[in-house]
């Protein structure tokens, strides 16, 4: 019976706490696609996209175009002859994958370019929101959309120090 009451005692604990917690829910996206700056700044990272990606897709077209001049030469080309154009037709294969790594990989530019442009707006949102937060009394606010997941914590519930501290680090 005891051990009965004991539980009990923890479950209402539980409970309680779990009230004195204040947690809302924001749509992020829906927050970003209703403000014009964002809009200008992913308008302007579609054309510089756009651009990119028909410059590519040019130098790719020579490729092809050196190529199929080369299939159709080769049967009159020396072998060192062949082997200059093969080289030739590889190394701008080379040059244009580089291309297409510097302007759309994971650290190229059009990733700079966003972060340029849409990292401020994100910054000021996020703002806006811990001083909702902070006005409102929110302990966690969540990310509705799912893509930034946790928004906000209040100190309190971050207990990455005590965790570490216990890990010894």
């Amino acid at each position: 019976m005891k051990r009965l009451s004991v539980f009990f005692a923890f479950v209402l604990f539980a409970v309680a706490q779990l009230q004195a917690q204040k947690i809302a829910v924001v749509d992020i996206n829906n927050i970003l696609e209703g403000m014009a700056s964002y809009k200008q700044a992913q308008s302007e990272i579609d054309r510089i996209s756009a651009e990119w990606r028909q410059q590519i897709s040019q130098e790719m077209d020579v490729v092809k175009s050196l190529y199929n001049k080369f299939q159709a030469e080769q049967v009159l080309l020396s072998d060192e002859a062949k082997k200059q154009k093969e080289d030739e037709i590889v190394k701008k294969e080379a040059e244009v994958r580089e291309l297409q790594r510097a302007k759309f990989g994971p650290e190229g530019e059009l990733f700079s370019r966003r972060q340029q442009l849409v990292a401020p707006i994100q910054e000021r949102v996020f703002a806006a929101i811990e001083a909702y937060a902070a006005e409102r009394g929110f302990d966690i606010i969540f990310d509705k959309a799912g893509s930034a997941g946790l928004l906000f914590v209040g100190a309190d519930y971050d207990k990455t120090e005590d965790v570490r501290r216990k890990v010894g680090k």
